[in-house]
């Protein structure tokens, strides 16, 4: 099968398509044909050799997130041949034309989502699950404000936010990222590369309710200062950071005049029963529609090069996925 291979740590260039081996499924494993793979940022900094988690093996095929069509399966698991699924983590890489998984990394992908939406679901739409409801503890009627909400987590957080009766304000770097981001369900929508629009975010959610309840931050070196002057006071106040580039400098007398909380994730934490609570909630919106994921481009496999690049620019607007 054509994988992409990365054989030393570093930059896009690294990512090689090259012929391997078609890896077999043993007791309790499911290989999976490949449609399409989502390309995450975590994907580019285990890449580079600087994942905050720990890096992988090399040699190594990059990706968590692909949706196909069982291909094989070993002993022991329920699923058939041609069962359309979509995969939260593999063994090894959805970068490929093939994917083995462990039974329960290939999920149901139901008839009406495509392969390349099916691609961009693990990560985006589990990790605005457990930023909002499982560390932020989200409630409805709340103020939830999210930083770069086109992306795909961005995204995944406002379908999740307004299905959940919250208030939702999604910023955006342009014009066509703030219509994707009112179009998939924000109240309130703000260009962040605009002057002043921090003080309209604080003059809307003060005049709301005195701050913004809920912030989930996707770019923590470049707001998490001002994040914290438009967290909401008297103790409910929470800031999820769930991605950063790089330190940043804050004043935590922000934190303690409101009695705030800053909390960091990472996906990877989830304990079984959290990854179980996950499942149910992304499956049922996905089956009922409230969940929609949006592709913003499909590249070929052997351009994995060029989605790396692209990921990492500003102005997302959706999930780059490649397609074998």
């Amino acid at each position: 099968m054509k994988a992409i291979r990365v054989s030393r740590f570093g930059g896009p260039e690294v990512l090689k398509l090259e012929t391997v081996p078609d890896p077999k499924p043993g007791a309790g494993e499911v290989l999976v044909r490949v449609k399409a793979a989502g390309v995450n940022p975590y994907d580019t900094y285990m890449r580079a050799g600087g994942y905050a988690s720990g890096n992988p093996t090399l040699p190594w095929t990059p990706g968590s997130d692909a949706a196909g069509v069982v291909e094989a399966v070993g002993s022991g698991v329920d699923l058939k041949p041609g069962q359309r699924v979509y995969t939260a983590r593999t063994l090894t890489g959805a970068y490929a034309e093939l994917a083995l998984c462990g039974r329960g990394q290939a999920r149901p992908l139901p008839d009406h989502v495509t392969f390349a939406q099916g691609a961009g679901v693990w990560v985006p739409y589990a990790t605005a699950y457990r930023a909002l409801f499982q560390l932020a503890h989200a409630r409805p009627g709340e103020t939830v404000l999210v930083h770069g909400a086109s992306g795909g987590v961005g995204i995944a957080a406002v379908q999740f936010a307004r299905a959940a009766g919250l208030m939702v304000i999604g910023t955006a770097g342009t014009d066509a990222g703030l219509e994707l981001v009112r179009r998939e369900g924000a109240h309130h929508v703000f260009n962040h590369r605009s002057p002043g629009y921090l003080q309209q975010i604080r003059d809307l959610a003060g005049g709301a309710g005195g701050g913004v309840g809920v912030i989930l931050e996707m770019l923590a070196n470049v707001n998490l200062a001002h994040d914290l002057t438009l967290v909401a006071g008297g103790g409910g106040g929470r800031v999820v950071v769930i991605g950063s580039r790089g330190a940043v400098e804050i004043n935590p007398r922000d934190i303690m005049g409101r009695e705030s909380a800053v909390l960091g994730m990472v996906l990877w934490n989830v304990t079984e029963r959290q990854a179980a609570e996950i499942f149910a909630a992304m499956e049922a919106g996905l089956a009922n529609g409230t969940l929609r994921p949006v592709v913003a481009a499909e590249l070929p496999l052997a351009e994995a090069p060029e989605a790396h690049r692209r990921v990492m620019e500003s102005g997302a607007r959706g999930k780059i996925v490649l397609i074998p």
